[in-house]
């Protein structure tokens, strides 16, 4: 079998459920997975997802249609499953005729779950461990993205590779896409290879032409290496931080020292334990659109994956796209050749 061929035979299952060219995914970024980020993956011949985020319903009808109107290839909506709108916004996704809704940040509310499915919607969930996976797939779930704490954005405790081997040998039934720390062709094969359907990325698109980010918040990406995309650091159990990793920055710096502050204040009895948890909380608000959109890379949140390291240029959608099948394909080939 020709190395381009076996790459189609490996991610089959991937491609027919996205109706997609090539089995990969964008990952939902907020303020980034926009309009024309996501209708460039598409027409690259990928999968783009629209980032929901915390939009009202009427701007994700919007930003859904306006993104039908730079593409007819296939696309979907990531949706925040804690919005207090999560059903308003699923119906959103009824009317505007999207075929895949990704349910993310949170078990799915199962009422969500059945409205979309009972509208023939395919429902994709993140399942950051094996039970989850399989609690999903009981609820009919038609999908699964498993990423690991590679990647950017919040993120969970256990490696890709660890999440990879725990899960895909006991899910083969529904499409499995892999994610977190993927910024090669190369890994994609070796996901593939395991039993996934395809793979998730979205570190390696922020730094696109496409992409209608503030320029610096692409040089932050081009100048940083692996070992600067850090988890940002909970100092006490009392007061729980959701890790998320991103870029070091004095914004990272900032949040230790807030803690530190807070929890001296709640100690010293001026705040009780839930304004002080809130405040803690609320450090981090607007902070990635202070970066993304205004460009102030020191104050705002940098989110990025640790494949950050491997970028080290601005280019179109499509040469990424075409560069990362190049290079699962020349893996291939070079796995053939020596067997």
């Amino acid at each position: 079998m020709l190395p381009k061929d076996r790459l189609s035979h490996l991610w089959k299952k991937g491609t027919d459920f996205l109706g997609a060219q090539h089995a990969i995914l964008g990952g939902a970024m907020t303020w980034v997975s926009d309009r024309y980020l996501v209708s460039a993956l598409s027409n690259a011949g990928a999968f783009g997802v629209i980032a929901c985020g915390s939009m009202t319903p009427d701007l994700l009808r919007t930003e859904i249609q306006e993104t039908f109107k730079l593409t007819t290839k296939p696309f979907g909506v990531n949706l925040i499953t804690m919005h207090p709108l999560i059903n308003d916004l699923a119906q959103v996704c009824i009317d505007e005729k999207i075929n895949h809704v990704f349910l993310a940040g949170g078990l799915p509310p199962a009422i969500t779950v059945k409205k979309l499915k009972d509208a023939g919607v395919k429902v994709i969930c993140f399942a950051p461990a094996l039970a989850l996976a399989l609690k999903f797939i009981r609820q009919g779930v038609d999908a699964l993205v498993i990423e690991g704490m590679e990647a950017g954005g919040h993120i969970g405790p256990v490696s890709t590779s660890v999440l990879a081997q725990e899960i895909l040998p006991h899910v083969k039934d529904i499409p499995v896409f892999v994610a977190g720390g993927i910024g090669r062709g190369e890994s994609i094969v070796s996901y593939l290879e395991m039993g996934a359907s395809g793979c998730q990325m979205g570190t390696i698109f922020v730094c696109s032409h496409e992409a209608k980010v503030h320029p610096n918040f692409k040089k932050a990406f081009i100048h940083a290496n692996a070992r600067d995309a850090q988890a940002s650091v909970q100092i006490d159990p009392r007061f729980p931080v959701i890790p998320v990793r991103a870029i070091s920055n004095k914004a990272s710096e900032d949040f230790m020292n807030t803690q530190m502050s807070v929890i001296e204040r709640f100690k010293r009895e001026e705040l009780s334990q839930e304004e002080a948890q809130l405040e803690i909380e609320h450090y981090w608000a607007g902070a990635l659109r202070r970066a993304a959109i205004d460009g102030d890379v020191d104050r705002g949140s940098l989110m990025a994956g640790q494949s950050v390291g491997m970028i080290k240029e601005v280019r179109p959608i499509q040469i990424i796209i075409e560069e990362l099948i190049s290079q699962a394909v020349a893996q291939i080939e070079l796995t053939q050749s020596s067997g």
